[in-house]
C-alpha cells in the first residue's frame, strides 16, 4: 500500500512539475515580424523600421538570458554597413564574435572582405 502510494504521489508530483512556464532564452520581440516584412516587401521603410527593432533588441534585453540573440549583432552590423556606416556596422559585427565565439570563423572572413 505505501509503495502505491508513494508512486502516485512520484506521478502527480512530476506532472505538476511538467506544467510550469519555461523561460524563453531570448526577447525576440518584433524581430520576426520587422525582418519578415524587410525581406517580403524590401522598402526603405521597412529597412528603418527594421533597424530600429535591432537596435531597440539590443538596447533592452531584459527577459531570458539577458544578452542578444545569435545573430541579431551581425544582421544589424551588416545592414549598418549597407547603409554606409561602416565603423559603426564593424562594431556590431565584432559584438557578435565576442557573445558568440562560435561565428568568428564566419564572421571574421566579412570583417576581412569589408576592411579591404
Amino acid at each position: 500500500m505505501k509503495a502505491k502510494t508513494l508512486i502516485i504521489l512520484s506521478l502527480t508530483s512530476l506532472m505538476m512539475v511538467s506544467c510550469v512556464q519555461q523561460k524563453t532564452l531570448y526577447n525576440w520581440g518584433k524581430i520576426q515580424e520587422t525582418s519578415y516584412q524587410y525581406m517580403k516587401y524590401g522598402t526603405e521603410k521597412d529597412l528603418e523600421k527594421l533597424l530600429k527593432t535591432y537596435q531597440y533588441a539590443i538596447d533592452n534585453q531584459k527577459k531570458g538570458r539577458m544578452t542578444v540573440q545569435p545573430g541579431i549583432c551581425a544582421d544589424y552590423g551588416f545592414l549598418l554597413i549597407k547603409q554606409g556606416e561602416v565603423e559603426k556596422g564593424l562594431k556590431f559585427m565584432k559584438m557578435e564574435i565576442a557573445l558568440y565565439p562560435e561565428s568568428a570563423v564566419f564572421i571574421e572572413q566579412i570583417i576581412k572582405r569589408i576592411e579591404n
